[in-house]
């Protein structure tokens, strides 16, 4: 009966299938293997467990503004070397390795439309030394706000950042004073501002800008402090409570207003806009 057994043979090189190594990837929160295209059409949200996956500055831009509106602003303004900051890695060399990598700076700022109502935007990218806060990125959040307060739109900043940039010193601890100058002017005029914490949200960003919303927003599962859990715990002696730092915890203990799904963040953000500024003849 050997027309019934089926020889195995091995695989030529042309009978494979060539797949690219990045067709696939792993959620970190529930390791299940998914297909990236159906990943990125689920804006970087795993399926199976909700784990939200990072995303650049422009993709929160293209998920949060209708589309054709967004005008950027400052996108000319470039980080300077005032402390010629040379430890470890030469300042200037972080600077260049981070915009030959496409980034311009750690923020995306503008103006645009959500769903018809008419918003000035600030956007972190975290990919960009860490997202973190130098005196380009505290300049074009607080001539962000100005044109909020100028136009009496809306100002809405995503935040992922790392904290100030210490290859700036004195001068990036400023931009916290300068910003949350801005905010206040806004908050004088009635001006809603709506704060979006991302993963993750930490130093000086959040113990400014990032924290004084009129609503303040996170996606799941995002880290939000100032301090790193392990630079607590080596302070305080104690171990810290579960899931301590993320989003779900801040909700529970008042530090944050709301929880929201990216899936759903563009509907939230419009809804509570119109709340705010009465602004429910907006087409939805």
């Amino acid at each position: 009966m050997a027309w019934f057994r089926k020889e195995k043979k091995p695989l030529r090189s042309a009978e494979r299938r060539d797949i690219a190594a990045d067709v696939f990837v792993k959620c970190k929160g529930c390791d299940e293997i998914l297909y990236r295209e159906k990943l990125v059409q689920n804006l970087q949200v795993c399926p199976s467990c909700g784990f939200h996956f990072r995303i650049a500055a422009d993709a929160y831009v293209e998920l949060l503004l209708d589309e054709g509106s967004f005008e950027e602003l400052d996108e000319h303004l470039r980080a300077a070397d005032p402390l010629g900051f040379t430890d470890l890695k030469p300042y200037r060399q972080r600077v260049e390795a981070a915009e030959r990598a496409g980034q311009k700076e750690a923020v995306i700022t503008g103006t645009g439309e959500l769903q018809g109502i008419a918003v000035a935007l600030s956007v972190m990218d975290f990919r960009y030394i860490a997202g973190s806060m130098g005196s380009v990125v505290g300049e074009k959040i607080a001539r962000c706000g100005r044109v909020a307060l100028e136009r009496q739109a809306p100002l809405i900043v995503v935040s992922a950042s790392g904290g100030a940039r210490m290859q700036e010193g004195i001068y990036s601890l400023m931009q916290m004073a300068k910003t949350s100058v801005v905010l206040a002017r806004l908050h004088e005029a009635g001006v809603p501002f709506v704060s979006v914490l991302t993963d993750p949200t930490t130093g000086g960003v959040t113990a400014s800008f990032a924290m004084l919303g009129d609503v303040n927003l996170a996606e799941p599962g995002s880290l939000v402090g100032f301090a790193g859990p392990r630079v607590i715990e080596e302070t305080i002696k104690q171990d810290l409570p579960e899931g301590f730092q993320r989003a779900e915890f801040l909700r529970r203990h008042g530090m944050i207003d709301r929880v929201v799904d990216r899936r759903g963040l563009k509907a939230e953000i419009a809804l509570l806009l119109r709340h705010m500024g009465n602004l429910w003849e907006s087409p939805a």
